[in-house]
């Protein structure tokens, strides 16, 4: 990631830029949106992306543009109402969000997406970090999604629990604890170990995050970078399998229900001490914390260190289906929700780090602290985590492999209803099902 560039990207840049878009070529044919030719944008987001202002500035700005929006529960739940709506044929909104996690699906179909190229999106590509605009670039060159967030990762604690298990809890000691630059996943079970023996609780919520977090460390995942399956017989993978299922069988997992935590309550009653934290998971947890009666005084921080390195998971494109009426409106709105202006005001709104060059820099020369999170100086923190980050390829059964592979393979480990070989050869037979033969 060309991180140098930040300080020198300017304001002028993004908005002559989108000024090309809002002039737009009109690709699609569709006519301009105005007070006298009203046009009714339907846009489908999920989680937490922190639009619903945006929505009514765009509106105010565009007289004649009314946006209905929805917003799925996660993202997997979005990827089956994509597909579905792609099998029929019609039904996707006029701009859609699409996550990295089942990007690689998408690109399968890319030829059903606008190619934003006939909007203006080269003259605008310098917005973004080089990986995150080829990532929405499928095979034949053609831009079918605007990149919104990333996720680069750290190391989410709670500090109460910490300082009563003998442990640091200042942030920049607590990175230290880990081993700073040279934080391990050796060291982080060593300390749930230590943790688990000074208290008698569970070090993380659950196995599944984690494994997904390592996974995302390594430079090839799921799938090789010339797109073959690389699960069965991977030594690596299996080797960070085996280090998971022992901290797990040591009782360091809480065994908690991903995206729910009991409404939240488990980030206020103490079941764990630590959570893996891309940028956008600070977003979730402040919505779990609200939902469980939680908020600043529940002790929750978060560091500037990760085990085993820089590490991206997640972040979303906004892209455009070729069965949209209003392409040219369409590309517009997309292209400004993910303008660098648009980016500092949903980071604020969803607790998400920027892919655009200009907006990061902002949030960081901004130095606002995240009250929630013990004042933690959230721009510059994940600014540091976001260097040296790699885009993984994500090849098309990705999430499928994630979820429904390694997913229920994990809640065994995670209910103490298997050991590490059973989970292995019980997500080596999922995948067998689910994709190899499917």
């Amino acid at each position: 990631m060309e991180f140098s560039r930040l300080r020198k990207f300017t304001a002028l840049a993004g908005v002559a830029s989108l000024a090309l878009v809002a002039a737009g070529c009109s690709g699609g044919g569709d006519k301009a949106a105005s007070a006298d030719n009203p046009v009714t944008l339907t846009v489908t987001t999920f989680g937490t992306f922190g639009y619903e202002d945006l929505y009514a500035e765009y509106e105010k700005q565009n007289p004649g543009v009314t946006i209905e929006a929805t917003n799925i529960d996660r993202g997997s739940n979005a990827r089956t109402d994509a597909f579905t709506k792609l099998a029929a044929g019609s039904g996707l909104s006029d701009v859609t969000a699409i996550e990295e996690g089942w990007l690689g699906s998408i690109m399968e179909v890319s030829d059903q997406f606008v190619d934003l190229k006939e909007y203006g999106a080269e003259d605008i590509k310098g917005n973004w970090v080089d990986w995150k605009f080829k990532q929405g670039t499928d095979p034949n060159g053609r831009v079918i999604g605007y990149g919104t967030d990333i996720g680069p990762q750290a190391l989410c604690f709670n500090g109460k629990l910490f300082e009563a298990a003998g442990l640091p809890s200042d942030r920049e000691k607590v990175a230290e604890l880990f081993g700073g630059k040279n934080a391990t996943w050796d060291k982080y079970f060593e300390l749930g170990r230590q943790y688990k023996a000074a208290t008698g609780k569970a070090w993380y919520d659950q196995s599944g995050f984690v494994w997904n977090s390592m996974v995302n460390q390594m430079t090839e995942g799921y799938y090789t970078k010339d797109g073959k399956l690389n699960v069965e017989g991977n030594k690596e993978m299996r080797a960070k399998f085996d280090m998971l299922a022992a901290g797990t069988a040591d009782g360091l997992s809480s065994n908690q229900t991903q995206f729910d935590w009991g409404n939240g309550k488990a980030f206020v009653d103490g079941s764990f001490a630590v959570h893996v934290c891309p940028a956008w998971m600070l977003g979730t947890i402040k919505g779990q914390l609200e939902s469980a009666g939680g908020g600043a005084a529940s002790g929750w921080d978060v560091a500037d260190v990760f085990p085993g390195g820089a590490s991206n998971w997640g972040g979303a494109f906004l892209s455009v289906p070729k069965s949209s009426k209003h392409p040219a409106e369409a590309a517009k709105l997309a292209a400004w929700l993910t303008a660098p202006e648009q980016q500092i005001k949903q980071s604020a709104a969803a607790n998400n780090f920027p892919s655009t060059l200009e907006a990061q820099a902002k949030i960081v020369e901004a130095a606002k602290p995240n009250e929630l999170f013990n004042n933690a100086p959230y721009g510059a923190i994940f600014e540091s985590r976001a260097e040296g980050v790699i885009a993984q390829f994500k090849g098309p059964d990705d999430s499928v492999i994630q979820e429904n592979v390694f997913g229920p393979a994990l809640k065994m480990l995670d209910s103490g209803k298997g050991n590490a070989d059973q989970a292995w050869n019980e997500a080596v037979k999922l995948l067998n099902d689910l994709v190899v033969n499917n």
